[in-house]
């Protein structure tokens, strides 16, 4: 049987320029060639022709041979060319190949007709996003079998393990979609650009052609990403809002409400068959009320009767005569919101729904209004819910509008069925943020209280309506067009796919980036708190700006606080072999890496579609092996461990043998971890002694020993049990690290997918673990018939997300495999245990593949 190419590459680097720009596609195996290439007739050429035929057909094979194995000749950031050549001492790659089967079990498979097509997004080639995988169709299956055995035994291959038929949340809502926000900094950026350049970012973040998004978020009032702070109504007093401007005058000249109409229409007519049962949705957030209804803060003289400013709030509620039933101002706040959605309404922008009150536990130096969890559930309860239900009750109310951390908290008393604001609300919104000041945080937090979260609202029978909805992230500071590291937007790129599939793996129906588009530096933001989006609008770099157009308009004022823009210095032509294509800068648009990255689902995960269950499982075969680690390899894989972080959870996922599951014993008596940050810089952690109070389990924190902070452990035998041992604490004897299984079955991942990790007693199973010293891998075999997990520093470099799209107008399901590392993944996709695809990844890659 015909087997499968073993090559791997590696780079050489050569002193060229880049590749020219054009509409490069990779080659199509068996696919038509261009007919209007010419050729040879003459059968009796001489050898001359010979040999110039044969060396063009052996170029032609060696460029589909390094197709096929995931690379081909490209141009790495630096404007220096990257030639490919052959490297027997790494694993080798796998060609993509389908397994077709007529008597497949799965119900989903079997009602299509189209096939199985792989898209591909790799930082190897930077320039050539959503390009097409060439994949061989195989009927034979002894081939895969002895490929496997042969490969197996030296050489991982990851198990991915999906199940179209096992959807993870059957009586809860579908996704509902992806989006941005409209801010007011989306709009004038938006408003910037040239018509040509508008139409091009319209059919970019909503179009058939682009990330096709169908949710977005606005600011009720002025947010941090407006040029200052602005209220629909500052008459003090005004308590029935008669001065309110019903034109929402501000938000038609800067433009919100005419982007919103764009989408709107781009939404209906890119997806005619969506729009009756979802279409655009918006929801609309405060950020402040006007200052007269604020009470004083510490920022104000003493015997103010009212805040000055939107900015900042009082503690523990921003309003001035609390939320109780007779609350005067609370009674005006919630007619302002009833005001403000019949305004937006006559505009032709029907608000799907609001929430309380953006990031009610951060008095924030930015427009802000504070609630503690009670105040914000009397203001629900006594104001906001009655007057929405009389005036707009189509229009649904999520609560909390804040990070992952205290979600639950919150969850667990305004939703409990004897609280009198429960009634109103209609679902969820969480931030992705982690709270601190450690941006590298952002996205790395609060999956295990997402699980904690579905399984609450399961335990308190909520209504299965209840939507759980991402509506904020983003990555700050500034953007990484002016940051000028591809690898650093790289890291970013990846950060939201994994946010988003963990996310949608635990029971979310969506997920809302922040703005929209920004510029170059990611403003205009009137805190200076600079942040980065998908698109950003250059206007200076279009190709008919004017010569001396300024690199920031007028409604920027932060200047370069991060330094020169790095992205300015770069050519077009360096840009564009770095994946912004040159085709939207000459319209005056950069689109950054993570745009292409969230359209691996966006594109592909319509609403309406369903996380199935889907894990990466670990690699078949030899016991020894791994899917980063070879047979004979005591190192770990991967590439370097950027998630040694203090902050980051500790979690179970199935072995991979990389440097996310390689721990150190140190002479301390830690377990250590060790890796690189985005930047480059060094960093180390150890294993936390005490669960974090917000996540309930273990995370990485100081190895300083002075801070006592970490855990003191110490490794000993588990009596009658071979090969197996407790992890003890050292400052108390009987208390054992212990496996702590996810609320809610973990999900679309199920129990192997994110486990916690704790300290608990040495009597049960569950603190029982495998130590491996050479490897530095800290294994469980707690879950037995599904297999060993490894103690893992947030998640695994490679990951899935597998989901039934049938119910949408995409193909009938989609499974996204994502990998992290340095260095590239074979894998096998298996339904039920039936294998219908092999491949491999390259490093810092993404790839769909859709089941027609």
């Amino acid at each position: 049987s015909r087997r499968s190419l073993q090559i791997n590459c590696t780079k050489m680097k050569s002193k060229q320029g880049y590749e020219p720009i054009g509409d490069e596609r990779p080659l199509e195996l068996g696919g038509r060639g261009d007919s209007s290439s010419s050729h040879n007739d003459d059968n009796n050429g001489d050898a001359t022709t010979k040999s110039t035929l044969m060396m063009g057909a052996a170029a032609v094979i060696l460029a589909t041979l390094a197709f096929l194995i995931g690379r081909s000749t490209t141009s790495t950031p630096g404007g220096e060319e990257t030639a490919i050549l052959p490297n027997l001492n790494n694993m080798p790659t796998r060609i993509c190949e389908i397994y077709s089967s007529s008597h497949t079990s799965s119900k989903l498979l079997k009602s299509g007709s189209g096939g199985i097509q792989m898209i591909q997004t790799s930082f190897a080639e930077p320039s050539k996003q959503w390009s097409e995988v060439a994949c061989v169709n195989v009927k034979n299956r002894r081939h895969l079998q002895e490929q496997d055995e042969e490969q197996q035994q030296e050489y991982g291959t990851a198990q991915i393990n999906i199940d179209f038929d096992k959807v993870a949340f059957p009586d809860r809502p579908p996704i509902l979609g992806f989006g941005g926000a409209f801010t007011e900094a989306a709009a004038l950026n938006f408003n910037s650009l040239s018509q040509q350049g508008q139409d091009a970012v319209i059919e970019l973040l909503f179009g058939k052609s682009g990330l096709g998004y169908t949710l977005g978020r606005t600011h009720i009032n002025s947010c941090d990403f407006s040029v200052e702070s602005y209220s629909h109504d500052d008459t003090d007093g005004d308590f029935t809002l008669d001065d309110f401007d019903t034109e929402v005058t501000h938000d038609l000249e800067s433009g919100m409400v005419d982007m919103m109409l764009l989408a709107q229409k781009s939404v209906d007519e890119s997806f005619p068959k969506e729009v009756d049962e979802y279409g655009m949705r918006i929801i609309a957030s405060p950020w402040s009320p006007p200052s007269w209804m604020k009470a004083p803060t510490s920022d104000d003289v003493e015997g103010a009767l009212h805040a000055e400013l939107m900015t900042g709030s009082a503690l523990p509620v921003c309003l001035r005569d609390g939320v109780g039933e007779d609350s005067k101002y609370a009674a005006s706040w919630a007619l302002f919101f009833d005001k403000f959605i019949t305004a937006y309404a006559n505009h032709g922008v029907k608000f799907y729904g609001v929430t309380v009150q953006n990031e009610p536990e951060f008095p924030a130096p930015w427009d802000a209004c504070a609630y503690d969890v009670s105040h914000e559930g009397d203001f629900i309860a006594n104001h906001l819910g009655p007057q929405l239900e009389k005036s707009h009750p189509d229009v649904k109310l999520l609560f909390f509008d804040h990070n992952k951390d205290h979600m639950v908290k919150w969850a667990n008393e305004l939703l409990a069925k004897d609280h009198p604001a429960s009634k109103y609300i209609d679902g969820t919104a969480v931030h992705w943020y982690a709270g601190g000041m450690d941006r590298l945080l952002d996205g790395a937090q609060g999956n295990s209280n997402m699980h904690r979260m579905v399984s609450e609202l399961d335990v308190m029978d909520v209504r299965k309506d209840h939507v759980l909805l991402g509506s904020e992230a983003c990555h700050c500071p500034t953007t990484g067009y002016a940051g000028g590291d591809l690898s650093i937007a790289w890291a970013r790129a990846m950060r939201n796919v994994h946010t988003i599939l963990a996310d949608l793996a635990a029971g979310s129906n969506g997920f809302i980036e922040w703005n929209l588009i920004l510029d170059s530096i990611g403003g205009p933001n009137h805190l200076g708190n600079l942040c980065d989006s998908p698109v950003l609008a250059v206007p200076h770099r279009a190709l008919d700006a004017e010569k001396d157009f300024p690199a920031q308009l007028g409604f920027e004022h932060a200047g370069h606080p991060f330094g020169e823009v790095h992205g300015d210095n770069k050519t077009r032509e360096e840009l564009n072999a770095e994946g912004s294509p040159a085709k939207y800068l000459d319209l005056g648009v950069v689109v950054q890496p993570m745009y292409y990255y969230v359209g691996h689902i966006t594109r592909f995960i319509r609403p309406g579609s369903r996380a199935v269950h889907g894990l990466v499982g670990a690699s078949a075969g030899d016991p020894e092996v791994r899917t980063f680690r070879p047979k004979g390899q005591r190192v770990a894989g991967g590439g370097i461990n950027d998630l040694a972080r203090n902050g980051i959870e500790v979690t179970l996922w199935p072995c991979e043998g990389s440097t996310r599951q390689e721990w150190l014993l140190n002479e301390q008596k830690q377990l250590q971890v060790f890796g690189h940050d985005w930047l480059g810089a060094p960093t180390t952690s150890c294993l936390a002694k005490k669960p974090d109070k917000d996540f309930d389990g273990l995370l990485l924190t100081t190895c300083n020993i002075d801070e006592n902070k970490s855990g003191l452990f110490e490794v000993l035998p588990v009596e009658g049990k071979q090969s197996k041992v407790h992890i003890v604490s050292s400052n108390n004897k009987k208390s054992c690290l212990v496996v702590q299984p996810l609320r809610n079955n973990g999900g679309a991942y199920g129990p192997r997918g994110g486990g916690q990790v704790n300290v608990g007693s040495c009597d049960h199973p569950w603190a029982e673990w495998g130590f491996d010293s050479s490897t530095g891998e800290i294994t469980s075999s707690v879950f037995d018939a599904l297999g060993e997990v490894c103690l893992t520093t947030g998640w695994p470099f490679l990951q899935v997300g597998a989901f039934d799209t049938s119910a949408t107008t995409a193909a009938n399901g989609a499974v996204i495999v994502t990998n992290e590392a340095g260095e590239h993944a074979n894998y096998v996709i298996k339904n039920r245990d039936e294998t219908v695809l092999a491949a491999s990844v390259p490093p810092k890659s993404i790839q769909t593949i859709t089941f027609n």
